[in-house]
């Protein structure tokens, strides 16, 4: 199977959808001559021309508005959003209009939108790095999907650009250099499937996005100690698979979460929520969670990567939870 990267295994989701159906087309800030911020969209403006990958001014409520007025219109829309920071200025579209007009009209009309957008650190600081996947997924009506690997990724992106729904596909912009195996023939992933990405008997961590990696990078560490850790990559984030995760507390009875966001009412503390829930009688400790300290992220890189856990750290929050 051939390794491509996650970058180029966005591209080719979004080419060959385009070729397959004349409604989706592409909008949003330089994503036509100069082929977008990360050069997802690089040679599709060649190909496709100006009436299927339009370049927008720098407005991106215009940006999500236009593509909900699209979508309810018949096209399928693919809003590129330079970064998730940037969503801030679009709320409204995304909140109140791309989420609820299905429910508010009565199942009338649809919003098959897809806003894809980069999110996470090694930008540029407090306001340029953060990542909001929590505050979408906390929203009825969206579809959220936070792919980890290329094959996920292009997957997953089909599938989202057939949906009927809107759905906010966010990508790590670390992740875009990634390489992985993905398939040259046709596939598409469903929705709200978690995916097992390292089996192991000892502790369970959930993960997703960059921090997938680092879960497996610290697995593969405490393994050379005796400790096997099953790794979980939940992929959409809502709706959330928690069918593989109850699966695993059944074995190890012991949990953390791994996320890049603010642990502070985020993706962990819901994930904890419904295994306290769900499986309290099956957990030898508490479920632990790690993500992002708590202040506004520093300019300087060095600080700033200080910021997120590591392998070491996972580790070593892994090896107290056995002890």
């Amino acid at each position: 199977m051939a390794q491509k990267t996650y970058r180029d295994a966005i591209r080719e989701a979004l080419r060959e959808e385009m070729l397959r159906d004349e409604n989706v087309l592409i909008m949003g800030e330089e994503v036509g001559v100069w082929g977008g911020t990360y050069a997802v969209t690089r040679g599709l403006y060649g190909e496709f021309g100006d009436k299927r990958i339009l370049d927008t001014p720098i407005a991106e409520e215009a940006i999500v508005g236009t593509a909900v007025g699209a979508a309810m219109g018949g096209l399928r829309p693919v809003a590129e959003l330079m970064t998730i920071n940037f969503s801030l200025v679009a709320m409204d579209q995304i909140v109140n209009n791309a989420a609820k007009i299905h429910a508010m009209f009565g199942s009338q009309a649809r919003v098959p939108l897809v806003i894809r957008t980069p999110a996470g650190w090694g930008q540029l600081a407090a306001t340029h790095s953060q990542s909001f996947e929590a505050w979408f997924a906390h929203v009825p009506g969206l579809i959220v999907v936070m792919p980890s690997t290329p094959y996920d990724a292009k997957g997953l992106l089909k599938t989202a650009i057939r949906s009927d729904n809107p759905v906010m596909f966010i990508e790590h912009a670390r992740l875009y250099g990634v390489k992985g195996e993905v398939p040259d023939g046709e596939y598409t992933l469903p929705f709200g499937v978690s995916d097992i990405k390292r089996p192991g008997r000892d502790v369970t961590i959930v993960s997703y996005s960059r921090m997938l990696h680092v879960a497996l990078s610290a697995a593969d560490e405490l393994a050379k100690t005796g400790i096997e850790c099953e790794v979980i990559d939940l992929r959409t984030l809502r709706p959330l698979d928690m069918a593989p995760v109850y699966d695993s507390v059944e074995k190890t009875h012991r949990v953390l979460i791994l996320e890049e966001d603010w642990t502070t009412c985020g993706m962990g503390a819901e994930i904890a929520a419904r295994i306290s829930h769900d499986r309290f009688d099956l957990l030898d400790v508490p479920v632990e969670r790690m993500g992002q300290i708590e202040v506004p992220m520093p300019y300087a890189r060095n600080l700033e990567a200080l910021m997120f856990p590591d392998e070491k750290s996972v580790a070593q929050k892994v090896m107290e939870m056995v002890a």
